[in-house]
């Protein structure tokens, strides 16, 4: 089933719910005694190898799920919670990667190849590993190719609203060189854990996607060996010294594995070296990598040594393709140290997982800065041929790898390159899409990022009408659109920020930020035009000093089965705070009482609306049923029965922003129709 957390927040609610709501322990013994077409229902389980008890698997086939009426129940509990991002539906091996990242909140992670998006949610996961820190010093910049498949990455990231996820269109061989700025000077970012999961051919999902089987030949290994170890290089440059890069593939073909493994060790040259993780997860079976193979041709040819491939065949098959010939660097290498992981060790896919770890900097990037105009060498030489321009290519940066670290670099001669790069004057807080001189653009054209500025009228009555803290990070704010009304506000973490106005020329962002304020279609009626949006509330909460009403569970019940309570039907409590508010966006905060353990033990914030003379809220569906089920209330079918409130924001009325649909759309997120079946299989990666 994958992951059951919402970072560390929803993954507080699964232990209370455990303990003392719906239970999913009372779900499963109904399932225990179903027989579904004469075969008995497997009860899930938990992963033994997943800490916390956090990942539980099921036998049931999606078949079986989707169309048995007994399971109904169940079925619509794995969806609802899936589209709120409480569970991820995963292929289990896939999760091993980023668990063997030992990813802390302060880690700044760079996803490689992350479309779908499965692994990446874990790593937002990871990042919000304490609650009650709004904005980790972390973030995950999650790349793909696919321009398509970024929008398919929007949507699985939304579901965990992290304001410290960046979503990017690149070639992962070449995904740019990126700067921040640091005490005043620019020094090249370095990521503390790099997740290298390549394109692959995909062998090890055999038993899940039956198209493999027909399409599979031993040359689609020695077509995409030479992309693995160029995405696999790439990510070795760009992590910092003692980081950690997983290079995972869900093939078992030696060649895309230990080959790419295997040479990149040799060219580092000491610079990498494979961790040994056989201890980091206890009770998962492996076996070690291997040491020793042969490459074969797709005619069946087979070759032990590259002294033996004809000339005929060097374009199709490379030296790198090869275990190395001697057997002392062979063994320096613990090429063991790699974990394959075979379909009938515990039930799952077929896996191959890497850990490496940088001790110093790449070799060929120990050499001084040079800045474009003094010399003609300012790219890497790993990236360079002989048929290319001797300009520096578009999007990079100058090649300071192995001196920013130590911060050594020199900032003048950073920024006469920036100057040279950036032929344009931008203003302060806009960081539009790269020119299309610059980077060939595919798909949509993004709406620029732009910060809001200090002295911005739009600011100061949002700040009053919520009594913000003076610690709230108002540089973060930014919108999607550079003329007429803002629509929407959106929100970064400070070292996104710091990303986004530093690199806008290097890199296409196809999306950043977490929704916070929507405009009202009639909000200079009231005190303030904007009204919270439920996507941000726990990120903006914590800051809010004003408007917040505190209910009872009975008061949370009602407002999540009811179109427009009269404020009279709630408690006297929560009238009584509710009466002298002017109209207008809300908070509805459920504090759990210790002395009644009988009633839910997780705090609840909810974003609604005071109106004339009742409250509202503005809650998606599925957030909706999901704090529904934690007060044991079941919505089988999610009908809409009497008294059951519509629970889609988009039935907002007159308090919705008219153009919230097609903002939406502009700036990637939309719901992909690929994302509406979370049960679909992940595609080789």
């Amino acid at each position: 089933l994958g992951h059951e957390s919402r970072y560390c927040r929803l993954r507080s609610f699964s232990k209370s719910r455990k303990s003392n709501c719906i239970n999913e322990e009372q779900q499963f013994k109904e399932l225990e005694a179903l027989e579904v077409d004469g075969q008995k229902v497997e009860v899930p389980q938990p992963l033994s190898w997943y800490p916390e008890e956090l990942a539980w698997h099921t036998n049931l086939s999606r078949k079986i799920l989707r169309k048995s009426p007994q399971l109904e129940r169940f079925h619509q509990f794995l969806v609802s919670e899936t589209e709120s991002g409480n569970i991820s539906r995963q292929e289990a091996v896939s999760m091993i990667p980023p668990l063997l990242l030992s990813v802390q909140p302060h880690h700044k992670i760079l996803d490689m190849c992350a479309a779908p998006g499965s692994k990446t949610t874990q790593l937002i996961e990871m990042l919000h590993a304490d609650m009650n820190v709004p904005f980790p010093e972390g973030f995950v910049i999650a790349n793909d190719v696919d321009n398509k498949r970024c929008y398919l990455l929007v949507h699985q990231a939304k579901r965990l609203s992290s304001p410290c996820i960046m979503v990017v269109n690149h070639d992962a061989s070449s995904i740019p060189r990126l700067q921040m700025d640091v005490d005043g000077r620019k020094e090249i970012l370095f990521y503390d854990r790099i997740l290298c999961d390549v394109p692959c051919s995909g062998d090890g999902t055999m038993r899940k996607n039956i198209d493999v089987w027909k399409k599979w030949t031993t040359l689609n290994s020695l077509q995409l060996h030479g992309l693995q170890l160029r995405i696999a290089t790439r990510g070795a440059e760009q992590l910092a010294e003692g980081g950690r890069m997983v290079y995972s593939t869900c093939s078992l073909n030696p060649i895309e594995d230990e080959a790419v493994i295997a040479s990149l060790l040799e060219k580092s040259e000491g610079a990498l070296e494979l961790a040994d993780v056989s201890a980091e997860l206890p009770g998962l079976k492996w076996m070690p990598g291997l040491t020793q193979w042969k490459v074969m041709t797709r005619d069946g040819q087979w070759f032990a040594d590259w002294d033996e491939v004809p000339h005929s065949r060097h374009t199709q098959i490379r030296p790198t393709m090869f275990p190395p010939k001697d057997p002392e660097k062979l063994q320096a290498m613990h090429l063991e140290r790699c974990l394959r992981i075979l379909p009938h060790h515990q039930n799952t896919g077929g896996f191959f997982v890497a850990v490496l770890v940088k001790k110093s900097p790449m070799l060929w990037n120990k050499r001084q800065p040079k800045v474009q105009g003094r010399s003609a060498e300012t790219r890497d030489p790993t990236q360079s041929s002989p048929a290319e321009p001797a300009e520096e290519r578009p999007g990079d940066s100058p090649d300071l790898d192995g001196q920013s670290a130590s911060g050594t670099e020199d900032p003048e001669a950073i920024q006469a390159a920036e100057n040279s790069r950036d032929g344009r004057n931008r203003k302060d807080g806009v960081c539009g899409p790269p020119p299309s001189k610059r980077m060939k653009l595919f798909g949509f054209k993004e709406d620029p990022f732009v910060f809001i500025p200090e002295d911005d009228p739009l600011f100061p009555p949002i700040e009053k009408f919520y009594a913000l803290d003076p610690s709230f990070p108002k540089k973060n704010l930014l919108t999607r659109t550079t003329e007429g009304k803002k629509r929407q506000l959106y929100m970064v973490s400070k070292e996104l920020r710091n990303v986004l106005l530093n690199n806008s020329e290097r890199m296409k962002v196809i999306n950043t930020g977490i929704k916070v304020w929507c405009r009202n279609n009639s909000g200079e009626d009231f005190d303030c035009a904007f009204r919270l949006a439920q996507e941000g509330i726990y990120t903006l909460y914590p800051f809010i000093n004003s408007r917040i009403i505190n209910v009872s569970m009975e008061d949370v019940k009602i407002l999540l089965t009811q179109e427009n309570p009269f404020l009279r039907k709630l408690s006297s409590e929560t009238y009584n705070q509710a009466k002298d508010l002017v109209k207008g966006s809300v908070v509805l905060k459920y504090e759990p009482d210790p002395a009644k353990p009988e009633a839910l033990q997780c705090p609840i914030v909810l974003c609604g609306w005071r109106g004339k003379t009742s409250i509202r809220t503005f809650v998606p569906k599925n957030e909706r049923l999901h704090y529904l089920r934690m007060m044991g209330l079941e919505v089988l079918g999610e009908k809409k029965k009497e008294g059951v409130a519509r629970t889609d924001e988009s039935t907002a009325g007159a308090q919705q922003p008219e153009d919230e649909a097609s903002e939406e759309q502009r700036t990637g997120e939309v719901d992909s129709p690929a994302a509406c079946d979370p049960a679909g299989p992940e595609p080789p990666r």
